[in-house]
């Protein structure tokens, strides 16, 4: 049982990283507890065990029987699926505030993909009997469950859409731009992305091979659209970019944001 505690999910934090080009899913997915009163949230908290999770460690696996679903406190888990071929597709990053364990959320079937935390985490597992014994007697939480298991289906769709329908370089193109518009951070020679993704990262985000990403982007590096120091990208013709993506808007350029000098180290956990 999860000691009794005031919940630390933010309403107003980031929640979601993925590939998309629809702008609402860019936004912000609707927080799991943002219609409950305090005595609710303490309610479900109670309920549920909490687990702290080091970079790298498994939460769920793919075919693996559920086990209910999974509030995010703190840190970021990775939600991938792994072809028969081995290769692997992110799905999304989750942040604090959101939910994973879907979408067979009470329990009774396997995972179709696979959970990871990227960084220190903490989340906590509501078991699915419990979670269907709450839903009845918390309707603002079922109607958060169903808002979010809406928001997961469109994410997932609009990924296959962008997968299908758009070229890899088109899809690295707007993952980088799409970097920028989450982590950006107006630099002397560029905005910097203040978040560290290694190349398999980006690899796995776009569906492509670690190999082709190193190429396209030392490309990129080459032709003095970017500039990459390390683990980091400094974007320095976003225009550019934006052309690559075809399609695309100059909001996304209009809509950086200026981090506090905490946020550069978002991403290095």
């Amino acid at each position: 049982m999860a000691p009794r505690r005031a919940p630390s999910f933010p309403g107003r934090s980031r929640q979601a990283l993925l590939l998309s080009e629809n702008e609402a899913l860019l936004a912000f997915p609707p927080p799991l507890f943002q219609d409950l009163s305090a005595q609710e949230r303490d309610l479900v908290l109670r309920h549920g065990r909490r687990r702290v999770l080091d970079r790298g460690q498994m939460l769920f696996a793919q075919d693996m029987v559920h086990e209910g679903i999974y509030l995010i406190e703190s840190g970021r888990i990775r939600v991938f699926y792994n072809a028969p071929s081995g290769r692997e597709i992110t799905l999304a990053y989750w942040y604090p505030g959101n939910f994973v364990g879907g979408p067979d959320i009470f329990g009774t079937g396997v995972h179709l993909w696979s959970g990871v935390a990227t960084c220190e985490s903490s989340v906590v597992q509501l078991p699915g009997k419990t979670l269907r014994g709450l839903v009845l007697q918390i309707p603002a939480l079922a109607i958060g469950l169903i808002e979010g298991l809406a928001f997961k289906g469109k994410c997932y769709s609009a990924l296959l859409q962008m997968l299908g329908t758009r070229s890899v370089t088109e899809r690295l193109a707007h993952l980088i731009l799409h970097l920028v518009d989450a982590y950006g951070i107006k630099e002397s020679e560029g905005i910097l992305i203040a978040a560290a993704f290694t190349h398999a990262d980006l690899a796995h985000m776009v569906g492509a091979t670690r190999q082709w990403v190193t190429i396209s982007l030392k490309r990129l590096e080459e032709q003095g659209i970017i500039l990459c120091r390390r683990s980091q990208i400094i974007v320095r013709r976003p225009d550019a970019l934006l052309e690559m993506r075809g399609t695309g808007s100059a909001r996304c350029l209009a809509n950086k944001r200026v981090l506090a000098p905490n946020a550069k180290n978002m991403g290095k956990e």
